[in-house]
């Protein structure tokens, strides 16, 4: 892992510690009491329908910040707004980040978007411990295969119980196979790579192939226009996750990508 990573795993486990929840964690400890079971809104019913509109589905992400790019200021009240021109512009999703010190996410921003919206939400962060499941309160989780390991089969049931849906990222065909050992019907093919922080649209190419219909693929990271949304969609991604390059115009640049198929 890149070295921005490890700060971030770190961190993440400091922050875990705050959590008044049942104990546990990817270094062991006991099953987490799942509280009772979210009704979450279906993400793939929604992709299915705009495909069949010849539209792209775009998961549409508030992004305040990131290690890579500059922090942006965003209260719950600003992520709302920029959640509902998303989901105006066509959006399937929303993203929200959660991750408080390197992304400059929190979970009041997460609770603020599901509150205004009526697509999905995605709670992304970097999820270490049953106590992140317990305490989310979304539509769908991200769960990092490279990052959970052998975990991983265990933290998608987990999430399933809680009524989460589970968007399982890959980096590379290990990790993929790890995925397709689990119950998750959707997998993100991140075009980051976690040692270099590097990107590169071709891993949605490499990797798209080896997965069968049954799953649903997005491809995520480094999707700046529409040219690159079309590229990953034809490589046989079903979706994008898109964050940096909609933030300036959230309505403007979300409706493009939904409508790269338009000529």
């Amino acid at each position: 892992m890149h070295r921005v990573i490890d700060k971030i795993l770190t961190s993440t486990r400091q922050r875990v510690g705050r959590i008044n929840a049942v104990s546990g964690g990817v270094d062991g400890g006991t099953d987490a009491d799942v509280p009772a079971p979210i009704e979450h809104r279906d993400i793939i019913r929604l992709i299915q329908s705009r495909k069949r509109e010849n539209r792209i589905p775009v998961i549409a992400e508030v992004k305040p910040g990131s290690p890579t790019t500059d922090n942006r200021n965003i209260t719950p009240d600003i992520a709302s707004m920029l959640a509902r021109e998303m989901e105006a512009a066509g959006a399937v999703a929303n993203s929200v980040l959660t991750e408080p010190e390197f992304f400059f996410g929190n979970l009041k921003n997460l609770s603020a978007v599901r509150d205004s919206v009526g697509i999905p939400v995605l709670r992304k962060d970097f999820i270490i411990d049953e106590k992140q499941i317990c305490e989310t309160k979304s539509d769908l989780i991200l769960l990092i295969a490279g990052i959970l390991g052998d975990h991983l089969d265990r933290f998608v049931d987990l999430s399933i119980a809680r009524g989460l849906e589970p968007l399982v990222e890959v980096h590379n065909e290990t990790e993929l196979a790890n995925a397709l050992n689990t119950k998750t019907r959707i997998v993100g093919i991140n075009n980051r790579d976690l040692n270099t922080l590097t990107i590169d649209l071709s891993t949605t190419e490499r990797l798209a192939p080896l997965v069968s219909d049954d799953r649903i693929i997005i491809s995520e990271s480094g999707i700046g226009d529409a040219v690159d949304a079309v590229r990953v969609i034809d490589a046989g991604a079903d979706a994008i996750l898109v964050g940096t390059a909609i933030m300036d115009a959230p309505f403007k640049r979300t409706k493009s990508l939904v409508d790269a198929f338009t000529p």
